[in-house]
């Protein structure tokens, strides 16, 4: 079930994943009115399970993603499909424009739309993505232990990349592919933990019956193997926070494209705040998900001080409705509805 989308919240979520629903769950459980705008995309989809989640081990993503829906509405909350097309700032918060043509007002943004993983441009790779063509060891590791890995170099982080694997494997191939070969230092790292090199440009991934059993070089040559790694260029969806001035920009990793903000998830731009894999590249699903829990509890203290601000402020203003109105209750009590 899709809720409708009313015309205004204290907070519009864009994007619902597990920060995403975290953070609104913990704001719905303040009693703020919360909006989940989701456009259905999430970046674990063709994964099988969730792993590294504590009590919810090897649940399938989508099982997890509807019962945190179902946490959220249970506390008032609203969640919606949709994709958010632009956004822009009004007097007393924001405009969030989908694509379908609506629109909804907001006080505040909490934005965990995630990440989209580029890949090198070798056929096939794409087709296995999050089966047996892998980027994380802590996510899949287990599954391929004992198997023969190969990693497919494609960055800066690749040399970390294969010594990780080289813990759940001792039959490892590191293809270097277009990038520089190793180091003499990485070289040497690479023979001392038994991992084995080869040279030249892969062409492609071998599939047999649904299964990956290699990959194909240039030169025609298979090698054999069971699941490739790959590290990925890893790039936040932020594009439609454009009107706002924020953007994502490099990684001091190199590992892609990300938008900065403080350890609460406050961004640059004032009331907005970022949370999950749009601001940390290497956030697996609990990492998520704690982090938008702590950006759904750092708004709502700062919808508190705001509020606290305009009360005092009125409370201060002697001409105010609501001041008139108490010093008319005193001093002529009952009688006032006969004036």
């Amino acid at each position: 079930m899709t809720d409708r989308l009313m015309d205004g919240y204290d907070v519009v979520v864009i994007g619902g994943g597990a920060a995403g629903l975290n953070g609104a769950l913990m704001l719905a459980r303040a009693r703020r009115s919360v909006v989940v705008i989701d456009a259905g995309a999430p970046r674990n989809a063709p994964a099988e399970g969730v792993h590294g989640l504590l009590a919810r081990e090897g649940m399938p993503p989508a099982e997890l993603v509807e019962r945190g829906r179902a946490e959220v509405r249970g506390y008032g909350g609203h969640v919606v499909t949709g994709e958010v097309d632009a956004v822009a700032r009004e007097a007393d918060g924001f405009t969030v424009a989908l694509a379908d043509g609506r629109t909804v007002r907001a006080r505040r943004l909490l934005v965990t739309t995630g990440l989209v993983d580029e890949l090198p441009e070798v056929p096939g790779l794409r087709e296995r993505w999050g089966r047996d063509v892998l980027h994380c060891p802590y996510c899949h590791g287990w599954e391929v232990r004992d198997g023969a890995i190969g990693v497919l170099a494609s960055g800066p982080l690749s040399m970390h990349q294969v010594l990780l694997f080289r813990q759940w494997s001792d039959d490892i191939t590191f293809f270097p592919h277009t990038t520089a070969p190793p180091t003499e230092e990485e070289a040497e790292q690479l023979a001392a933990r038994g991992i084995r090199v080869v040279a030249g440009e892969v062409a492609s991934v071998a599939v047999v019956d649904d299964r990956l059993v290699g990959v194909r070089l240039a030169d025609g040559t298979l090698i054999e193997r069971d699941a490739l790694a790959v590290a990925t260029r890893m790039v936040a969806r932020a594009d439609f926070l454009a009107g706002l001035g924020l953007r994502a920009v490099a990684h001091p990793s190199g590992a892609g494209e990300y938008v900065p903000a403080d350890p609460t998830g406050r961004s640059e731009v004032p009331g907005v705040w970022v949370a999950g894999n749009v601001t940390d590249l290497m956030a697996q699903v609990g990492a998520a998900a704690a982090g938008g829990a702590a950006a759904g509890a750092q708004i709502n203290a700062d919808m508190v001080a705001e509020d606290t601000r305009r009360a005092v402020a009125a409370y201060r203003d002697v001409f105010s409705a609501a001041n008139e109105a108490r010093v008319c209750e005193k001093v002529l009590g009952e009688r006032r509805h006969g004036l």
